[in-house]
């Protein structure tokens, strides 16, 4: 096979027997570890982000259960992806793992630019982008953002050439409300509407099984925000595009302690003409939520947490990173991904298995309540 199943990655969870029964979930094609490990680091133009490398990690997380892999094009220049195979080829030429027990997930939409850093970037997207037809300058946004069709396609196309695989289990279109703002909402959703048409050309072709969006701030705003996006006419664009077998599977958003809007705060309208949160809306159209930034990209730890939260976290007698990434897998998403680039780091936070995850009535208490003194 070359992309995940319901089989490979039912095969792959039987091998870790002796984790928490509630570890592992299935959204009804693909069982997913309550934790993924992504390849997102910050602050990319420093020195280390040219030296460190991710592979070791990712090996150690497929080792230790965690099979949900998370990444962009523009990660680190495209070099994310280019570890990540390296880790898969790896094992696969060992027989430790197969292709079809592992979700692959990838992304595309801001400009990812090339290893090294070029010393012109912008000469870059001149030449890569707009002199090879892949995007016009005004569909552009902030020379960083672009989602006309034919930069998508070769987005995709080069992080298959990346990540060495045939096809990516889940596509994301990356932060679109990066363009609102600089385009009005009915050019925005026309966009949207076109790559969508695009995803689903992918998914013809085997390029892409399942298609969905990773935003930041976007579907978590108040109504008349700006940046604001509406789920409701997203998946109308969807149903649209692709009938009622579309390809549109996946959200995903930040949630974590500090930022629990996408469980907490009700501003998603659904058919029923309620609203909801975003994870809740989520279930309402049949989507699956996957939680980015648990641990806030560590910026949850300025201040020390407060002791009822490990009580709450049944995590007393690990630390509060374990406690951060407890809440983030507790409260309704199918899948909270962490990022580590020290494979110790992912022993650490695997051991979070072994136990079952927080009840609800611990989350809404904890949302209710101070996480930090």
């Amino acid at each position: 096979m070359s992309h995940a199943t319901k089989e490979g990655t039912f095969g792959y969870l039987k091998k870790f027997g002796n984790y928490s029964k509630d570890f592992y979930r299935f959204n009804g094609e693909l069982f997913f570890p309550s934790l993924g490990i992504g390849t997102y680091k910050a602050e990319p133009y420093k020195e280390d982000n040219y030296i460190i490398n991710y592979a070791e990690a990712i090996k150690m997380a497929l080792r230790h259960g965690i099979n949900f892999i998370d990444t962009a094009i523009n990660y680190r220049y495209q070099m994310s992806e280019r570890e990540i195979a390296e880790a898969l080829n790896e094992m696969f030429k060992e027989g430790d793992i197969k292709r079809e027990e592992v979700i692959i997930a990838s992304k595309a939409g801001f400009i990812p630019l090339d290893f090294p850093f070029p010393d012109n970037p912008y000469g870059w997207i001149q030449d890569t982008i707009i002199n090879t037809g892949l995007a016009d300058k005004d569909e552009i946004v902030i020379d960083q953002h672009c989602m006309s069709p034919n930069f998508l396609r070769w987005s995709c196309e080069q992080s298959l050439r990346n990540l060495e695989i045939d096809t990516i289990d889940i596509f994301f279109l990356h932060n679109p409300e990066t363009q609102l703002g600089y385009v009005n909402q009915e050019t925005f959703y026309s966009r949207i509407e076109d790559a969508f048409n695009l995803f689903e050309e992918l998914r013809k072709e085997n390029k892409i099984v399942s298609y969905g969006i990773a935003a930041w701030n976007g579907f978590l705003y108040e109504e008349d925000h700006t940046e604001y996006v509406s789920l409701a006419k997203v998946v109308e664009i969807a149903r649209r595009v692709g009938g009622e077998n579309h390809g549109f599977k996946y959200i995903q958003s930040p949630f974590n302690l500090a930022k629990p809007h996408a469980y907490g705060y009700a501003n998603q309208k659904c058919e029923d003409s309620l609203f909801y949160p975003l994870m809740h809306a989520c279930a309402k159209f049949g989507l699956t939520y996957i939680g980015s930034s648990p641990l806030l990209q560590k910026n949850l730890f300025k201040r020390a947490f407060s002791p009822n939260v490990a009580e709450l976290m049944q995590t007393s007698e690990l630390n509060d990173v374990a406690s951060a990434l407890q809440f983030a897998r507790s409260a309704g998403g199918i899948c909270a991904v962490f990022g580590a680039v020290d494979p110790a780091h992912v022993i650490d936070n695997a051991v979070l298995a072994y136990l079952p995850e927080a009840s609800i009535e611990s989350v809404n208490t904890l949302m209710r309540g101070a996480y930090a003194v």
